[in-house]
Order: C-alpha cells, then sequence, then structure tokens
C-alpha cells in the first residue's frame, strides 16, 4: 500500500532532479557497461549546491561564481608537484635572478605611474567628472594589470580605491609643498618618482621635498650620501626623527613639572618686570616694522624673482644639509622652502604624503607637540584629509596612507618594508631567509643570545644561517614550543620580522651610487663563544636541522653489535660465537652449556596466577 497522506511534489527537488538527474536506474550505460562509481549520482552533488544567501563577495568567490555562470570549467593540473627544500633559500633570487629583473624594472620604469585626476573647470558637472575619474582610474589599473601579466613583474600590491587616490589629488591641488615621507632605512622604496612629476603637472609653482623620518638609524656618513644622491636628481631632503623629538618632548614636560614646584615663590615677583620689557620690546617692532614696511617688500619681491629664475634654471644646484633637524629647525625650513605664489594668501601649506608604517603620523603629532592624528601601520585609518595649522602662517594638510605602485623583487621584501602586514602573512619562511641574509650570524647570536649551528661538512662555512636553523634555536631559548614538544618556528618568526621591522636588527640600504658593503658597517663580535663550548642534549635535538651527517652514518656502521650463533628457529643466542679454523672449517664454542629457556621464566605474577587457576580448572573436570 501507498503513503495515505503522500505530499505534493516539490518544485526545489523537481528541479534538482531535472538538473542532476535521478541515481536510480543509471547503473549502466550505452554499451551495457557498468558506471564507475564516480560517476554514480548518490547525492553529493546535492549536499554540494550552494543553497546559501550571498549578499557580498571576495573577488576570487566572484570569479569562481562568474565562472559558475558563464559555465566555463577549470580543471586542476595533478601530478604537477613540486617539492621545496625548507632548508634552502626559498623566497630569495641569486645574483643573475636578480640582475635580470633589475634590468626589467628600469626597461618599464616609465610605465610606473600614479592616476591623474582627468582635467575639469568650472563648467564640468559633478556627475561628469566622477564619471571622467572612474574611467581614467580604470584605464590606469588596467595598465598596471597588463605590466604585471605580460612582462611578470612584481608590484607592490598598491591602493586600488579610487576614495583615497581623490584625497591625493585634492592634497596636491590644495597644497604649495608636497611633502614625501620615507623611511631613512630604504628611502627608495617609499619614494615615489612619479608623484614629483604630478605635483609639477598641476602647477609649477609648487614645490616637491622629501622627509627623511627615522634618521636616527643613519650614522653623519650615511646622511651625507643621501644627500648627495637626492641633490644629484634635483630633489629637496631634509632628515628628522620623529621618535627622537617625542622622547625630548616627553622628558621637557617631565623637567617643566618639576622646576613649577620650585618656581611658584619666585614667578610671582619677576612677572610684573617681564610684562614692562615685552611691552617696551613689542613697541619698538611695531614702530620699526611701519617705516620699513616698504623697503622689506620691495627687497622681496627682488628675492622672490631671483629664487624662481634659479630655481628652473638651476635644478641640479640643490644643496642638502646631512644634518638631523630638531622640530624647530625642520618648522623654520618648511616655512621658507616656498617663496613663490601660495594657494592660500600668506600661509604656506604642507601636503604631507607617504607610505603606511613611514612615521607620517609620528612625525605630525611631533611638530603638533601633541596627538592630533591618530598612529596605524595599516592603510586606511585616516579616510579623509584633514589640516592643522602648525602656526598662524603654516599649515599643514595631511593625506590618507597610500600604498603606491612600486616595482619589487620578492614578496618577503614587502614583509621586511611593512608593506604587508607580518601577522597575515602565511609563509614565514622567505622573510626569514631574507633577514638571515642580510644580518650576519655573529650579530644576531649576540642580540638574542642563542647558538646558530654551523654549516655542515661539505657545506660553505660563510653561508648565512638558514631560516630553520635561525628559528629552532630562537624558538628553543625563549621557549617556543608546540604541543609535540617542536620548536614554534611561526611565533619566532614573527617576533624576529618585527624587530627587523622596529629596527632592533637594523639594516640600512645604500643608494644607488655607493657600493652597500663602503655604506653599511657591522659591529665586531661582543660574546665571545668557546670553540669547545657544548650545547645541552635537549637543545641539540630540538636545533638541529633534519639531515644525516658523516657523524651519524659512522656511527651507526661502527657500533658494538651483539655476537652470537645462529640456529634455525633461533636469532641470536647468546653465549655462542662462531668462528673460523685454519682448515677453514666453522667451529662454534660456547662460553656457557647451559642454555637459557627465556619462555619459561614467568616474571609476571599476574599471568603466573591466571595460569594457575586455568590449570586447576582443568584438574577438577
Amino acid at each position: 500500500m501507498g503513503k495515505k497522506n503522500k505530499p505534493a511534489p516539490n518544485l526545489g527537488r523537481t528541479l534538482i532532479k531535472d538538473r542532476f538527474g535521478s541515481t536510480k536506474g543509471r547503473k549502466f550505460v550505452s554499451d551495457n557497461s557498468m558506471l564507475h562509481t564516480t560517476e554514480i549520482q548518490d547525492g553529493y552533488d546535492w549536499g554540494r549546491l550552494n543553497l546559501q544567501s550571498v549578499t557580498e563577495e571576495s573577488s576570487f568567490q566572484e570569479f569562481l561564481s562568474t565562472a559558475e555562470l558563464a559555465g566555463t570549467e577549470f580543471q586542476a593540473e595533478k601530478l604537477n608537484i613540486k617539492f621545496v627544500n625548507p632548508r634552502s633559500n626559498v623566497g630569495l633570487l641569486s645574483k643573475d635572478e636578480k640582475k635580470k629583473v633589475k634590468d626589467e624594472h628600469d626597461k618599464h620604469k616609465e610605465l610606473l605611474k600614479i592616476p591623474r585626476r582627468p582635467k575639469w573647470d568650472s563648467e564640468t558637472s559633478a556627475g561628469e567628472l566622477d564619471q571622467n575619474e572612474r574611467e581614467h582610474f580604470l584605464q590606469w589599473r588596467r595598465s598596471l594589470a597588463a605590466l604585471q601579466e605580460e612582462q611578470g613583474i612584481l608590484m607592490t600590491p598598491y591602493e586600488k580605491n579610487l576614495e583615497f587616490w581623490r584625497q591625493l589629488w585634492r592634497v596636491v591641488e590644495r597644497s604649495d609643498v608636497v611633502c614625501q615621507i620615507v623611511d631613512a632605512r630604504n628611502p627608495l622604496m617609499f619614494w615615489c618618482e612619479d608623484l614629483e612629476k604630478y605635483v609639477k603637472e598641476v602647477s609649477p609653482n609648487k614645490m616637491n621635498i622629501v622627509l627623511v623620518n627615522k634618521a636616527d638609524f643613519l650614522t653623519e656618513e650615511q646622511r651625507k650620501h643621501w644627500a648627495t644622491y637626492f641633490a644629484g636628481v634635483g630633489v629637496k631632503v631634509v632628515f628628522f626623527s620623529a621618535t627622537l623629538v617625542t622622547e625630548e618632548l616627553n622628558n621637557k614636560e617631565e623637567l617643566d613639572k618639576t622646576d613649577l614646584n620650585d618656581d611658584n615663590s619666585d614667578s610671582e615677583e619677576s612677572e610684573n618686570v617681564s610684562l614692562t620689557v615685552v611691552k617696551k620690546s613689542i613697541e619698538n617692532l611695531e614702530h620699526a616694522v611701519e617705516e620699513n614696511a616698504q623697503v622689506l617688500d620691495k627687497i622681496l619681491n627682488k628675492i622672490e624673482e631671483i629664487v624662481n629664475k634659479t630655481s628652473e634654471t638651476h635644478l641640479s644646484e640643490i644643496n642638502n644639509s646631512s644634518e638631523l633637524l630638531s622640530r624647530e629647525q625642520l618648522i623654520e625650513q618648511l616655512k621658507k622652502v616656498h617663496t613663490g605664489p601660495k594657494v592660500t594668501p600668506n600661509i604656506t601649506t604642507i601636503g604631507l604624503v607617504g607610505y603606511p608604517n613611514v612615521g607620517k603620523s609620528s612625525t605630525i603629532n611631533a611638530l603638533m607637540t601633541c596627538k592630533k592624528v591618530s598612529v596605524s601601520a595599516t592603510p586606511g585609518k585616516t579616510k579623509h584629509f584633514q589640516t592643522l595649522f602648525l602656526d598662524k602662517d603654516l599649515m599643514l594638510c595631511d593625506c590618507p596612507g597610500l600604498v603606491m605602485p612600486s616595482f619589487v623583487f620578492t614578496k618577503a621584501e614587502m614583509v621586511l618594508n611593512g608593506i604587508l602586514p607580518i601577522d597575515q602573512m602565511r609563509d614565514h619562511v622567505p622573510p626569514t631567509n631574507l633577514v638571515s641574509s642580510l644580518i650576519p650570524r655573529h650579530v644576531m647570536e649576540d642580540k638574542y643570545g642563542i647558538m646558530l649551528p654551523q654549516p655542515l661538512e661539505g657545506e660553505d662555512e660563510t653561508r648565512s644561517p638558514t631560516a630553520e636553523e635561525l628559528l629552532n634555536s630562537y624558538a628553543y631559548n625563549r621557549g617556543f614550543m608546540t604541543a609535540n614538544g617542536q620548536p614554534d618556528n611561526p611565533r619566532a618568526a614573527r617576533y624576529i620580522l618585527k624587530d627587523f621591522m622596529n629596527g632592533k636588527l637594523l639594516f640600512c640600504n645604500a643608494p644607488p651610487t655607493v657600493p652597500q658593503k663602503e655604506y653599511h658597517f657591522w659591529p665586531e663580535r661582543q660574546k665571545i663563544i668557546s670553540n669547545n663550548k657544548t650545547v645541552p642534549p635537549r637543545a641539540a635535538r630540538a636545533v638541529k636541522p633534519f639531515k644525516t651527517t658523516t657523524q651519524d652514518l659512522d656511527k651507526v656502521f661502527f657500533a658494538n653489535k651483539r655476537q652470537g650463533a645462529h640456529i634455525k628457529g633461533k636469532l641470536g643466542i647468546s653465549g655462542i660465537a662462531s668462528s673460523l679454523n685454519s682448515d677453514g672449517s666453522q667451529s662454534c664454542s660456547t662460553n656457557s652449556l647451559s642454555m637459557e629457556k627465556p619462555w619459561k621464566k614467568h616474571q609476571n605474577k599476574n599471568k603466573k596466577e591466571k595460569l594457575r587457576r586455568v590449570y586447576a580448572h582443568l584438574d577438577q573436570h
């Protein structure tokens, strides 16, 4: 009998059966051969069917869904597996490969541009301007994508949001001076040459300047090299350290608080005297200004004309100072750097542009002597530009942090320079290999108090430690172990990479005109390590790389083996050793006539008790 209350056919199930077919009666094909089990519809497609509502997709998910709608299939290439040795220099380029990539970078340097804002005037409507900006931005993205796909050049993950570039366009238009803030350890990584061209395209009256932040990492000689290099390419550069200025301000506040309590009694007596002196000085200055105002205006106009002519005809004659500027000195430089017509009358506007993690927000806070901008190493923290008055005639215009397109050699290079976040990296081996290739062995041993394994027999004695050796040693020394007793290398890698990014493991890149060996010098070894010093066995097991050495082979080969006679059914009977007689016959000698019978010795009392009970039970029957 059928079901009494049989439900009506479900529309959804009917559509699915029509799409995938029924699994009943499909055991054979046209040639009467049976279907393979992988070809039988056993409900797998039903379970795989995506019935969830989708309101937001990532780029990869959008690509897959579009391909599915278009009926395009993608088959995975199997058996195309490449095994990578974790002890090799994974993610690093050889000298020949690096030279080849550098040639490609120089060849396509002119194609590396930032998006331009299309021309507009007062008659252009907001809708037309928005549409033109979108079209120009799309063309720019397509040109860079074609450069990456056709030439196979690796680039930084540049900003792909149009709104951030609109903020940059507004900052350039409002500013008299566009100041690019770069990291002193690798200035060329963060300096965008095409941005300076765009600034001059907007208005020839605008100026460019490069502020090298974190300059306290550099020596006086290293700052001279960079000052000479930027002067050779016609760029004004100043050196600054927001960290040092912030520390000085904090120390000064503490001293002022202590001195304020001591000088309260004396301040009341000298207050009246100081006020009268100030009033007299102000009256004298006002009188002098009124008398000489016209003369000063004529002199300033002549100076402006001379400076404009010389700056246009003699760009290569820029003299850059290698001095590490204080807060007051930097403010004076920013006030004097621009002498031409200003966007805002009587106010010099400085537009600050820079990558995330170069210290742009820290520089603004140091200049303002208070926290005006939130500090973050992730792009997108500041959504819109903001203006801050540093003085009555000096205004700062802060631009959101932008990752501009630039050529790089490897992704590991972007991780070490803070362009890619360390906490979100998927592979810690290439960046760690790059650190170990840049920082000498003895510097890391002195810094972390560890002993790195020496190169094995047959390897280059001067080679850099591998990522496995460095991370194993660091993790064991810090106690970073996994649940199964192995060193936690990913955790150790994050600590080492952050130390490199923060300058605790200091490496400074030389300008192209100076050899790296002549630019950066390493300190000598501080901790003396004895050659006879042995590593504890447990540490040796944890730090030792998984590689068989000649010592291991010798130990196994020359190990003392137990001698004994081999009789049929019995292996290695102790006390019997075979030898050869003088006539070549084999004889056996026994040290003991008694043959041991291990199966008769029941050292397990529970087993003996069990056997006794079994035999007692049999005797009763």
